[in-house]
C-alpha cells in the first residue's frame, strides 16, 4: 500500500482507503456486525489507515463499528465521519449551526471518542456554502477539541470550488470516476493550489465499474441503485454516478475491450484510474464482503496506466456521457 497527504490535515493517508456506506450488508440490507468487522479488518490488514463513515450510515452502527475495530488495532488509523444528512427536509431552512453541534456530539458518542480526526459537511443544500455562520462553527468546535479537521463532501463541482473559499476546509471528498470527468479537469489542480485533499468518492459509480453487472441484474428492494436512478430519494448523482443504466452497460463493454490485455481485474484499473491524477489523496473504494476489500487494495500496487489508455477512457466518456453529465455536477 502506498500513502499520500491529505492536504492540509498533515495525515499520510493510505491511497486506497475505506467508505463504509454499504459496510455490513449489501445496500438496504440489515447491518451485520460481524461482517462490518471482517471487512474493516481485511482492509486494515492491507495497510488501509483512512476509513470514510458517516452519521447516517445504518444510523449510526456504522459509526460504532468503525470505532470499535479501529480501537481494537495496534495501527494508527484516521476515522472521518459526516453531518448534516440527518436534517430533514434537506433544505437549507431547516440548517441550524446548533443542529450540526448536536450531529458532531452524536457522532463522539457513537464511536466513544472525545475528538474527531476529520468531520465532514456531509452534501448540504447548495446555499448553505454563501452562509458563512456553519463553516464557523466548526472553527468553534476545533476550538473546544471535539473535532482536528473540517472537510466537506459535494455533489457538484461549483459546490467544490465554494468550500474553498472557507481556509477551515482541509479537504473536499467528490464524486470522481471514470464516468465522471469534470472534476479532474476544473477543480483538481486549484484544490492542489490551496493544499486542500481530495476524498474520491464513488469510483466505481455504483459498481458498475467492476464490470460485474448486465441487463439481468436484481438489486434488493431497498438498495439504492434499485429506487434512485432518477433521483427519486436524493441526488441521482450518487447512484450509477447518475448515468442511465444501459449505457454505463455499453460503456463498461468497451472499457474492457481496451484493457483486455491487461491481467488486473477492470475494478482494479477503475480505481488505479483514479489514482493516476496525483492530486487525488485518496480513493474511498466500498465493500460489502471483505473479498471486496481486498480486491480494492490491489489497485495501490497494480502498473500504472499508459498515456494511450488514459487517452482511450476520456474518449468513452467523451462519447458516452459528456453531453450528459458534465453540465449536471
Amino acid at each position: 500500500m502506498k500513502y499520500r497527504k491529505l492536504g492540509k490535515t498533515g495525515f499520510d493517508v493510505s491511497e486506497v482507503s475505506l467508505g463504509t456506506w454499504q459496510v455490513g450488508g449489501k445496500w438496504g440490507e440489515n447491518f451485520d456486525e460481524k461482517n462490518a468487522e471482517k471487512i474493516l479488518n481485511a482492509a486494515i490488514d492491507q495497510g488501509v489507515n483512512f476509513i470514510d463513515t458517516a452519521d447516517v450510515y445504518s444510523n449510526g452502527l456504522s459509526e460504532k463499528s468503525v470505532a470499535k475495530v479501529v480501537k481494537s488495532r495496534s495501527e494508527n488509523i484516521y476515522i472521518a465521519t459526516k453531518c448534516g444528512r440527518r436534517t430533514q427536509p434537506h433544505t437549507v431552512e431547516a440548517f441550524s449551526p446548533e443542529k450540526l453541534v448536536g450531529f458532531v456530539e452524536d457522532s463522539l458518542r457513537n464511536m466513544k471518542l472525545e475528538t474527531l480526526d476529520l468531520i465532514q459537511f456531509h452534501c448540504p443544500p447548495s446555499e448553505i456554502y454563501d452562509r458563512p455562520e456553519y463553516f464557523e462553527t466548526f472553527d468553534k468546535l476545533r476550538q473546544d477539541g471535539k473535532i482536528r479537521n473540517l472537510g466537506v463532501s459535494v455533489e457538484k463541482v461549483n459546490e467544490a470550488l465554494k468550500a474553498l473559499e472557507y481556509p477551515n476546509v482541509t479537504s473536499v471528498q467528490i464524486i470522481f470516476n471514470m464516468f465522471r470527468l469534470k472534476p479532474a479537469e476544473e477543480f483538481f489542480q486549484k484544490a492542489a493550489n490551496q493544499n486542500v485533499g481530495i476524498i474520491a468518492r464513488v469510483p466505481l459509480a455504483s459498481g458498475m465499474l467492476t464490470g460485474k453487472f448486465n441487463k439481468n441484474t436484481n438489486f434488493g428492494k431497498e438498495d439504492h441503485r434499485n429506487f434512485n436512478r432518477n433521483g427519486e430519494a436524493f441526488d441521482k448523482g450518487e447512484t450509477f454516478s447518475g448515468i442511465e443504466y444501459e449505457k454505463g452497460l455499453q460503456a463498461v463493454e468497451k472499457l474492457q475491450e481496451i484493457f483486455a490485455a491487461r491481467p488486473e481485474t477492470l475494478t482494479n484499473i477503475a480505481l488505479k484510474w483514479v489514482l493516476m491524477h496525483p492530486e487525488v489523496s485518496t480513493v474511498i473504494a466500498g465493500a460489502s464482503r471483505p473479498e471486496q476489500a481486498l480486491e480494492n487494495a490491489k489497485a495501490s500496487e497494480i502498473t500504472d496506466l499508459n498515456k494511450h489508455e488514459m487517452q482511450k477512457v476520456k474518449e468513452v466518456y467523451d462519447t458516452y456521457f459528456r453531453k450528459e453529465v458534465h453540465t449536471q455536477w
